[in-house]
């Protein structure tokens, strides 16, 4: 079972200064936009208590980083470090937890860190950042780039819930259960993965939350010696991103989050809003192919349905089910540029080859050639499990059907589903129904929206921009395509993301880059 909120790799266009369509309301002075990044925070409110003076007083040590247990080791002039924390804040003198650290140094003048956050959650940010480097190398300028394997993820305690063999296995279990029995199944999986889950991360699992590496960030702030956290957060790391700046508002310095999550969605609001996201990004995928929108979704929800009693035949040996053809088909909408992939691939299935879509959910669960399944969907389970309180029934859910199926003739069935079994039976409870990301006291932070995003759909950028509070969220929206909207193709966009950070002149609120 994977959820269909997953970090992806922006792409790398240029990054370009330039003036473009979005206003501005300032000039370039570090006032307007956000604070001067070497400017001293006033006290802290309170919300977050200040680390154990020990911990914040470490130092750290930068060396050569290491392979990781599902990535290569990064090369060139990229460093690591392990930051230690306390593996319970509301314990901060006891026991710790190392955390894995990556650090590119900035290439010029050195304004303080700029920490990153790709998303999940569950996502290695010390795999991730040398792979986002290009996209960013104009940031790199003025700022160390600094990013993270968070709690219960890689090198830092990273969680793995199965094996290789049992995961393959669970290929067969069916995620939208039509009788009794396949309920039975589906549930059964569901407690056995949370089971798995506790036997792999011990007391790690009740203290891997997003409000857990929301303090694990503002000591990264004190050792990394900066007076204000500058941080860019992409898809959960907008979450991420939201939740300190409520805990430490006056700790914030210039801060980025682009595909947001909306802050005010609780786990049933989660799945509808991505419902119809993926079936707007659909829409849009047929109506680029020349496809009737409406027609289009019918013939691929047909196939779909065909798949529930007849998989079909793959590359390998193996199977293409009903949940796996959704997840290709959900891994091409993140991106246009894969949108021919999907279109060989429906083609393909249509006439019983099932191989360009398994190919595709593959990429999605991180299968490599050999069998072997990357973690992200082990971490994003243990972490979003802590943070969500509700657990939803089989009877619940049943009652969800209808509407979700008419907002999705392809993905309804398998996303109501989710909000039952995604934490059944988990052996911890969750922390909240939705997140507080109110920050009054914080400067402006740049909340951006791109209108075709299936997995974060934008109407979530101006909740949380409505949320952060008034003169804190600025919202800018992007008519594009895909999963995020930084470095991917709109000069527009790059250059308000770009002046903001660099030079603290955040666009008006309410712009749109076109």
């Amino acid at each position: 079972m994977s959820r269909f909120v997953r970090w992806t790799a922006v792409g790398t266009a240029a990054l370009l200064l330039a003036a473009c369509g979005a206003e501005s309301s300032g000039t370039g002075d570090a006032g307007k936009g956000g604070p001067d990044p070497t400017a001293s925070p006033r006290s802290s409110p309170g919300a977050g208590a200040p680390p154990p003076a020990s911990l914040a007083a470490q130092r750290l040590h930068w060396r050569q980083c290491a392979a990781g247990a599902d990535a290569p080791a990064a090369g060139g002039d990229w460093r690591c470090a392990t930051l230690t924390a306390p593996l319970d804040w509301s314990r901060p003198d006891g026991e710790t937890i190392g955390i894995a650290l990556i650090r590119g140094k900035a290439t010029g003048e050195r304004a303080g860190s700029l920490l990153f956050d790709f998303g999940g959650p569950g996502g290695s940010g010390v795999a991730a950042l040398p792979a986002y480097a290009s996209a960013v190398s104009t940031l790199r300028q003025r700022y160390d780039l600094v990013s993270w394997d968070p709690r219960g993820v890689g090198a830092s305690r990273g969680v793995r819930c199965r094996d290789d063999r049992r995961i393959q296995a669970a290929e067969a279990v069916d995620a939208t259960p039509d009788t009794p029995a396949e309920e039975r199944a589906y549930f059964h999986d569901a407690a056995d993965f949370g089971r798995g889950c506790a036997r792999a991360a011990g007391t790690l699992l009740g203290h891997v939350s997003t409000t857990d590496t929301a303090h694990d960030m503002d000591l990264m702030r004190h050792v990394l010696g900066d007076t204000r956290l500058h941080y860019f957060g992409i898809s959960y790391g907008t979450e991420l991103g939201g939740v300190y700046s409520h805990l430490f508002p006056r700790h914030v310095g210039r801060m980025v989050l682009d595909a947001v999550v909306d802050p005010g969605a609780d786990t049933v609001g989660h799945a509808e809003n991505q419902t119809r996201g993926f079936q707007r990004a659909l829409n849009d995928y047929l109506t680029s192919t020349g496809q009737d929108p409406e027609r289009g979704t019918r013939k691929i929800a047909d196939l779909v349905r065909r798949l529930d009693a007849d998989p079909l035949p793959a590359s390998a040996g193996r199977k293409l089910t009903q949940t796996l053809a959704l997840t290709g088909v959900v891994q091409a909408l993140y991106s246009r540029s894969s949108w021919p992939t999907l279109s060989a691939a429906l083609r393909a299935a249509e006439k019983r080859d099932g191989s360009g879509l398994l190919a595709l959910a593959d990429a999605y669960d991180e299968r490599d050639a050999y069998g072997h399944y990357g973690t992200t969907t082990h971490a994003q389970r243990v972490i979003s499990c802590l943070d969500d309180r509700q657990r939803p029934t089989a009877e619940a859910t049943r009652k969800l059907l209808p509407e979700f199926e008419r907002i999705s003739p392809v993905f309804g069935d398998y996303l109501a589903w989710d909000t039952a079994g995604w934490c059944h039976d988990w052996p911890v409870a969750g922390q909240y129904d939705t997140p507080r990301v109110a920050a009054p006291g914080a400067p402006p932070i740049l909340v951006i929206g791109n209108t075709g995003d299936p997995a974060t759909p934008y109407e979530g950028a101006r909740r949380m921009a409505d949320e952060l509070g008034r003169g804190v969220g600025v919202e800018l929206t992007w008519k594009g395509e895909g999963h995020g909207a930084y470095g991917s193709g709109s000069d527009c966009v790059d250059s308000a993301v770009n002046a903001y950070l660099l030079y603290g002149s955040a666009p008006r609120d309410g712009a749109v880059c076109s």
